[in-house]
Order: structure tokens, then sequence, then C-alpha cells
């Protein structure tokens, strides 16, 4: 299925070994992840060691494993002893691949929510939380000296939906609108997205790193929700899309990195029936578990050569276990 979509990108959360045994020989570059309740583990290095040894290791040769997410929106959770295992469980990661010569094949990483930024409008003026920047400043020279990107998980649907008297639905949905400028730096944005990017990239700013690219592990709209959920409609999940993967395709930066291109891994591969919490929760997904699409956001070649163009930029986010609200 995802060969004849020419995906070429998918982000794990998990290490399954059905799945990654399936992509033998494929072409498909994986993000693989450590699930959080493994973070303390992790810090050891005997048992590091013996997790890229059996999870890592086995599959390397046939698969495109190129990096491992350590932990997923740690900072969402309430416990803030899993704060501090964070950095020592990245470091500890890497420093095995290092042991092992394989550093330069993969690169350790960790997926942040969006919730850490403290303050993000304007974008230029964009700072990380209070209670949390001085685990930033460590992580980020983690991500300088090891020259690893910044993941960040970004759903202008969750500011839309808790606003929508607010927040124009065109700019959250990359429509023709007016946007905004950002009065100190006079760029002008069009979409909610872009505007978050540049919010991280202000916060990193602001407390030293010029030198760390921010990448998108996650981004989505839900194509149903409860009456609550303002905005979870098949057609506004279908313009989410649609419209994003031309942004992708055009290789478009943010109006403040304008010659970064945005990378973005769209969540999710498929909806997921048993994940607990409101009817959004199940229906992120661009595919129904049988593999027939939820909407048409021209992955099936609707949109001319989007398949080989953009091949190499087209990231769904295939998801294994829990999302983001499910704090382990």
């Amino acid at each position: 299925m995802l060969q004849s979509l020419d995906v070429s990108r998918l982000k794990l959360y998990d290490t399954d070994p059905k799945v990654l045994q399936a992509f033998s020989n494929s072409s498909v570059e994986f993000i693989v992840g450590i699930g959080n309740e493994y973070l303390q583990d992790m810090a050891d290095p005997v048992k590091a060691q013996n997790w890229v040894q059996q999870h890592l290791q086995p599959y390397l040769a046939q698969t495109k494993i190129t990096c491992i997410s350590v932990g997923n929106e740690v900072f969402m959770s309430n416990d803030t002893q899993i704060w501090s295992n964070l950095l020592p469980a990245m470091k500890m990661v890497h420093n095995t691949l290092v042991n092992l010569g394989l550093d330069k094949q993969v690169i350790v990483t960790t997926a942040h929510p969006f919730t850490i930024i403290g303050n993000s409008y304007p974008p230029s003026s964009g700072t990380f939380r209070q209670d949390i920047i001085g685990y930033m400043h460590a992580i980020l020279d983690f991500h300088s000296q090891t020259k690893s990107p910044f993941l960040i998980n970004a759903y202008p649907f969750f500011a839309y939906k808790d606003s929508p008297g607010q927040i124009s639905l065109d700019y959250v949905l990359f429509q023709p609108n007016e946007g905004m400028t950002d009065p100190n730096t006079n760029l002008h944005y069009d979409n909610m997205l872009y505007a978050q990017v540049d919010a991280v990239y202000s916060a990193i700013k602001a407390i030293g790193h010029t030198d760390v690219e921010v990448k998108i592990s996650e981004t989505g709209w839900p194509s149903k929700g409860d009456p609550t959920e303002v905005g979870s409609t098949l057609q506004n999940a279908e313009l989410y899309h649609s419209n994003l993967l031309k942004r992708i395709q055009q290789k478009q930066g943010t109006p403040a990195k304008p010659s970064v291109p945005i990378d973005v891994y769209v969540f999710a591969l498929f909806n997921e029936n048993l994940k607990p919490g409101p009817t959004s929760e199940r229906n992120y997904g661009l595919f129904y578990p049988d593999g027939t699409p939820v909407f048409n956001i021209g992955l099936q070649g609707n949109l001319p050569g989007i398949m080989y163009s953009s091949a190499s930029n087209i990231n769904v986010t295939h998801i294994l276990s829990h999302h983001h609200h499910v704090l382990v």
C-alpha cells in the first residue's frame, strides 16, 4: 500500500518487529520510538546497549532506520521525574550508538508537544515555558553537539477548537486569507502551522541556539469529532491535508526560514478504533484500517506528479501505539 502511494518515510512509536521486517529491502526510512516507560532504563549503559542490540541492530542491515525518538511528548506528563530522565536517556542511547559505530547512520532525538512553548505570538517572540527552560537549554546543547533535529508535534486544530471565535478557519486550513504580519519582523504569515514552527525557532534562538533544525514530527486534522470539537469534519481534514501536501511539494520554507523546506510527518496513517479519549482521537487517520482512504488528499495521484516530484518529502506517520494525550 505504501509503495503504491510512494510514501518514503514512516514514524513508528516503537520497534515492532513485524513492521520492521515487512519493510526489509524497501527504500522507506524509519523513525522508531522508545516509549516513555523505558526512559529510566535507558540511562543505564547496560540496558541501553541491550535495547540497541535487541531492538535496532537486528533490522539495520535490511531496513532503513535513520532516527530514534527517545520518549514522546515527555513534557506533557505531570510526572516531573520523567522530565529529568529524558536527556540522560537520549545521551546514553547516543553514546551506545557511538560505541557500536552506528551514530552516523542513526540519529537520536525526542518529539515534543507544542505546549512546551509558553508564548507563541507573535512568532518572533516565541519562548519556552519557564518551568522547562533549564531542560531545554541542555537538550538543545545535545542537539547542537550531535547535529540532530528538534521535533515538534504541532496541531493548529487544537488552537482553532479552543478559540473558534478568535481564529480564522481559513488561516488554520491553509486556505486563502488575510493572514497576519509579525510586528517585530514584518514577516507575513498566511497559516498557523508556519507561525508555530517559527515560534519554536524563536524560542530556540532565545536560549542561544541558531544551529538546530526544527522538524514537524506530527501534524494532522481529525475527520470526525465530538460536537464540542469544533472544526472536526471530513471536509476540513481533507483541506488541511491536501493544502499542506501542496506546500510540501513546493518545498516551501517558513517566513523566518524561507530556504529550509518544511519537514513534516502527518498523523496518522490509520484511524485507531481502540484509542481512548474524545471521538477525534480515533479519527486522525488518512486511511481506514482496511486501507481505503478516509478522504482524497492527492496521494492517489490526482495531483499531477506528486508521487514522483515530492516522494522524498511525503511522510506519513504510522501509529502503532498511543498518541499524545495518553500519558504512559
